[in-house]
C-alpha cells in the first residue's frame, strides 16, 4: 500500500481509537499492530506526535512506571472535527470506488 495512503488511514484509525477514551501510547500501538503488523512503532509515534502538535490530541502524563513517563492521548474538539472530516472523505472515496465497480 502506498505510504501516503497508509499514513492517512493510520491517522484516521488512531483518532477514532482515542475518541473512545484516553489511551496510553504503547497501548494504542499494540492495538494498531494487530491491524497493521507491517507498520513500525516509530511511524505510530510520529503520527501521535503530529496529532498532538497540530492540536488534534492532548497528551497527559500518567503515573511514573519503571521506564519513561507514560503519555496518554485524548482527542480534542479540533481532533473531533478533523476525524469527522476524515470519515466523510473516507465514505465519499468508498462510495466512489463502489460506483466504479471496485470493491
Amino acid at each position: 500500500m502506498d505510504a501516503q495512503i497508509k499514513k492517512g488511514i493510520l491517522e484516521l484509525c488512531i483518532l477514532h481509537y482515542i475518541e473512545q477514551e484516553s489511551l496510553y501510547g504503547y497501548d494504542i500501538i499494540q492495538t494498531m499492530h494487530g491491524f497493521f503488523p507491517e507498520v513500525t512503532e516509530s511511524t505510530f509515534y510520529a503520527i501521535l506526535r503530529r496529532l498532538h502538535k497540530e492540536g488534534a490530541a492532548t497528551v497527559e502524563e500518567g503515573q511514573v512506571s519503571r521506564g519513561p513517563v507514560r503519555k496518554y492521548y485524548r482527542i480534542t474538539e479540533q481532533g473531533q472535527r478533523k476525524l469527522a472530516r476524515m470519515k466523510d472523505e473516507w465514505r465519499h472515496l468508498r462510495n466512489m470506488m463502489e460506483e466504479m465497480g471496485i470493491s
